[in-house]
């Protein structure tokens, strides 16, 4: 870090080309180290899923549930792609992400509902049906318990 910011500091001021587009991937390059670095130093300092990004098996859970959030999903389906035990995997992702693995998926579903909502057009039916949900009513409920209104006054 102290390397790349010393280069920087060194560039900028003598503006060589590309100096400016040299400056702005290692702003980017350090976005991604820092964190890395604070979880490699601290790995209980840091909660919900970029700690869980430290476990193996819970990222494993993690990409998956990202991956395809629509797709229905059980604790043992989950400790599959990790490949790890459902009980272990429970207890894992509970202790790193602070949430057990479905209440993350739910979650992860009404954030992307709410972007839906927020965003498009489409009707609360026809997202609770791209979402993963069986019905409006199994979409609202979900909705209600995380964000604490009905997807139609969030709207």
């Amino acid at each position: 870090m102290e390397g790349a910011l010393a280069a920087t500091d060194r560039e900028l001021p003598h503006r060589p080309s590309a100096s400016t587009l040299m400056a702005e991937h290692r702003a980017v390059v350090m976005l991604i180290h820092v964190p890395r670095f604070h979880l490699a130093r601290e790995p209980r300092a840091v909660s919900g899923w970029p700690a869980g990004l430290a476990d193996p098996a819970v990222a494993a859970a993690l990409r998956a549930l990202h991956e395809a959030p629509a797709r229905s999903r059980t604790v043992a389906d989950l400790a599959r792609a990790g490949a790890v035990s459902r009980s272990t995997l429970a207890a894992r992702f509970k202790d790193g992400v602070g949430q057990g693995p479905l209440e993350c998926l739910t979650r992860w579903r009404v954030e992307l509902a709410s972007r839906q909502l927020r965003d498009g057009t489409e009707t609360p039916a026809a997202i609770a049906r791209s979402g993963g949900y069986g019905s409006e009513s199994a979409l609202s409920v979900a909705f209600k318990r995380v964000m604490g209104m009905s997807p139609r006054d969030y709207r």
